[in-house]
């Protein structure tokens, strides 16, 4: 894994507003939003896995979207820093860059589809992912017909070269076949076909084996592994599946309400987790051993999450926190008034949590 920072965010927030009724408007209401992202940062470094994880609602699609220019952020930076051929094709367009790095969030649509060219995805649905009306090789080969890269027959050897890569073999027998005549395994595997033909330098991977059959996961996030370390890729992992994360991730940021609460290596946040909701979810996954379903039990979570629209004043997890409940009035105090911010426990290991820092 390389050590050079390839993509850095920066206080990222993401929010949805909701549409106001005829009453909200005539009596002058405040417009409310959805605070689906909230002062995100992070950074990516080059040739790593880094995860994503958090339960249904946290803000981690949202945040992946608009890595991928999908949504438009309404606060904060996204800054990337691209190969230099396409900084060179940036910079003939009057791209402004600061230390090597531009900013996503401040890209038009001709920009962006310079830089897709570099930053792709992978999405969670094999089943709609792929135009019904495209053979495999089609579908393989969109990026290089959109992107004017090379002549047909060099096109022609670069998708086998690729579904070779994804293991479809033998690949004469999947070139003319449309997705209706895939199963849900072989769809994806022609997805991700279709993301590195590009050879990019991020993917992003959103949920790509949530909706697989359990027997052919393993072999699909195997084959992620395999990509990503022979091209040198940098991929976003987004899951709900800790299990999942721990075993494709090098490093894991786990998000709560549109937050990340805590941040580090992957065996570290596994082994060694320190935020209250890091806890529970790890306390989440099913453990044969009877004297750790005992240890579990004693790291509960109370209640439901809260709605993105009226968020906890404070520290987000606070109303559903066990450690909150035992804590002292000054830490209560803290909880209740301030949002903490993600604070360095450990060498690269952060957490955001009051109790703990």
């Amino acid at each position: 894994m390389g050590g050079g920072i390839v993509l850095r965010v920066e206080n990222l927030s993401v929010w949805f507003p909701l549409r106001r009724g005829l009453i909200e408007v005539l009596r002058f209401r405040p417009r409310r939003y959805v605070y689906a992202v909230n002062n995100v940062s992070f950074a990516l470094r080059e040739g790593e896995v880094f995860c994503l994880v958090g339960e249904s609602g946290c803000g981690k699609t949202t945040t992946g979207r608009a890595l991928l220019g999908l949504v438009k952020p309404t606060g904060g930076r996204i800054l990337y820093r691209p190969s230099r051929e396409l900084a060179e094709r940036l910079g003939e367009l009057g791209v402004v860059f600061e230390d090597g790095f531009v900013d996503l969030v401040s890209l038009g649509r001709r920009e962006w589809r310079l830089v897709r060219r570099e930053i792709q995805v992978v999405y969670q649905d094999p089943y709609s992912s792929l135009n019904p009306r495209f053979t495999v090789k089609r579908s393989v080969e969109e990026p290089l017909i959109i992107h004017g890269i090379g002549d047909e027959e060099w096109r022609d050897r670069r998708v086998r070269e690729m579904l070779e890569a994804v293991r479809l073999l033998p690949v004469s027998e999947y070139l003319e076949r449309y997705p209706h005549e895939l199963s849900g395994g072989q769809r994806q595997r022609v997805a991700i076909a279709r993301a590195f033909i590009l050879n990019p330098r991020l993917v992003v991977a959103d949920e790509p084996v949530s909706m697989l059959d359990v027997s052919i996961r393993a072999e699909i996030l195997e084959l992620l592994v395999s990509l990503k370390s022979r091209l040198g890729t940098t991929i976003v992992f987004i899951t709900h599946d800790l299990a999942t994360a721990r075993y494709v991730c090098d490093r894991i940021a786990v998000m709560y309400l549109g937050s990340i609460v805590e941040v580090g290596d992957a065996e570290k946040v596994i082994r060694e987790p320190l935020h209250p909701y890091t806890r529970a979810l790890i306390a989440a996954i099913p453990e044969p051993d009877p004297a750790n379903r005992r240890r579990m039990r004693e790291l509960p979570i109370k209640g439901e999450v809260p709605s993105a629209v009226d968020l906890p004043r404070g520290c987000s997890f606070m109303p559903r926190c066990v450690v909150y409940d035992r804590a002292d009035p000054r830490i209560k105090r803290l909880c209740e008034e301030r949002r903490p911010g993600l604070a360095r426990v450990a060498r690269d290991h952060w957490v955001a949590c009051w109790a703990v820092s």
